[in-house]
């Protein structure tokens, strides 16, 4: 179902706050012709919990609409209530999103049984279901015996791995063949395809999706040898993108200083340090990327 490049679409605001909907459609726009497979808005990287809920069905409206098909749309719909992340699920289907990300429930540090239950009441809305494994942010692990669990329903068909583990990835495929797995690590992107993984929901992608999708279809042709020197030759832009100050803030940063968007946050989020964001302009610079 899901292959390539998906972009976990950020969510620009105005300076008065407010999701800034022009720079929304540009992005959206620049992501289709960089060529990416599809759109993921309102993940972690869209700040989706500072945004309230008519704000989160109205981003995914819009990026549905502006997509026009072009590409596939996973909305973010996960949250840490079961009642919240139905009701969300059910708005992206009846805008017809091709699927849901359903993030492993925060905070609550449900039992296995409490997350099974909580994940079925998704699955049972019918939209195809990619589970979030990231227990960075979460604060709990998806087991490998619970994706197991979870697959056994029709409605779930893949798993955006975050966890930092080439080896999970080996671990599912090998307990659940049919399943579809997506990197959420861009610089894990190339090992995990290795070993099966079909394609990366990617945060370099906002800035960089023409890298990103040369990438990803190297590998995803076997091309090893090349997609190996695309990685090296992105592998420290990737990793500072998503790990120099906690994301999304590095690739709005960048975003902001190419020109496509505003410099803002919604707090508790704010501007990354005067030090990093120094140093992620001269990495830009010398990557070429600003005027």
């Amino acid at each position: 179902m899901f292959s390539g490049v998906y972009t976990a679409i950020v969510t620009p605001f105005t300076t008065g706050g407010a999701v800034d909907t022009d720079a929304l459609d540009r992005l959206v726009d620049a992501q289709i012709a960089g060529g990416v497979q599809g759109l993921v808005p309102v993940g972690t990287t869209g700040e989706s919990p500072t945004l309230s809920n008519e704000e989160h069905i109205d981003v995914i409206r819009r990026v549905q609409k502006r997509a026009d098909g072009k590409v596939q749309i996973i909305a973010g719909t996960g949250a840490n209530s079961t009642r919240e992340a139905c009701e969300l699920t059910r708005a992206a289907l009846d805008l017809g999103c091709d699927a849901t990300l359903q993030v492993t429930p925060y905070y609550n540090k449900p039992s296995d049984d409490g997350l099974l239950a909580h994940f079925m009441a998704v699955a049972d809305l019918g939209l195809p279901v990619v589970l979030y494994n990231v227990p960075g942010r979460a604060g709990k692990e998806l087991s490998i015996d619970l994706i197991g669990r979870c697959a056994a329903h029709p409605s779930v068909v893949s798993v955006k791995e975050a966890g930092g583990s080439v080896d999970r990835v080996s671990q599912i495929l090998a307990m659940q063949p049919d399943i579809c797995v997506l990197s959420g690590d861009d610089p894990l992107t190339l090992p995990m395809i290795s070993v099966g993984a079909r394609g990366v929901i990617s945060v370099a992608s906002n800035a960089f999706p023409e890298r990103v999708v040369a990438m990803v279809s190297a590998a995803l042709a076997g091309q090893f040898a090349e997609a190996r020197k695309l990685h090296l030759q992105n592998h420290g832009l990737f990793s500072a993108l998503l790990g120099m100050e906690v994301n999304p803030l590095p690739i709005k940063t960048a975003l902001a200083m190419m020109g496509a968007m505003e410099e803002k946050f919604r707090l508790p989020l704010c501007p990354m340090t005067e030090e990093n964001r120094a140093l992620l302009e001269e990495l830009l610079n010398n990557e070429g990327v600003l005027s």
